[in-house]
């Protein structure tokens, strides 16, 4: 039997954005809120960075992919391993953005960038250290491409 591992939000996401649409999140600004149990001296010197790591939960997702899909069911892509795409029906619902950093107000900080809907759950956040990030080339196949064309408009 796998271990479970239990997981409580650390604050939530407040934005325009309800509907789980793939696209067009370049003009999505986003405040995250310390929940109540964690005091504003978490965000202590979090404007040092300019970029956030925000880790949060697809609450809003429905169905869990296991194995191999298309892309946003459009066979024109290759079928590829859930592990291979960043879908949001995934084994553990999870998701990772990088954000912009703009500002700091008490309990709550302000992003871009976040492709997160309003009220989704956030687990941790982290600071983007230039050393953590790849060092070389970034590989990907071509149709990722064609799939993020208007993901940041």
């Amino acid at each position: 039997m796998q271990p479970s591992i239990s997981l409580s939000p650390i604050a939530f996401v407040k934005n325009s954005r309800s509907d789980m649409s793939d696209d067009f999140w370049g003009n999505v600004v986003s405040e995250i809120t310390l929940v109540d149990e964690l005091p504003a001296e978490c965000f202590d010197a979090i404007d040092s960075f300019s970029h956030l790591e925000v880790i949060y939960h697809f609450n809003k997702a429905e169905k869990t992919m296991i194995g191999s899909a298309h892309p946003r069911e459009n066979a024109a892509w290759p079928k590829v391993g859930i592990f291979a795409q960043r879908k949001k029906d995934r084994p553990n619902h999870l998701g990772l953005t990088i954000v912009e950093l703009v500002k700091r107000e008490g309990r709550t900080i302000t992003v871009k960038m976040l492709d997160a809907d309003d009220g989704t759950p956030i687990l941790d956040i982290k600071p983007v250290v230039k050393e953590f990030l790849p060092q070389g080339d970034v590989k990907q196949p071509a149709w990722i491409g064609e799939l993020m064309k208007d993901y940041w408009k």
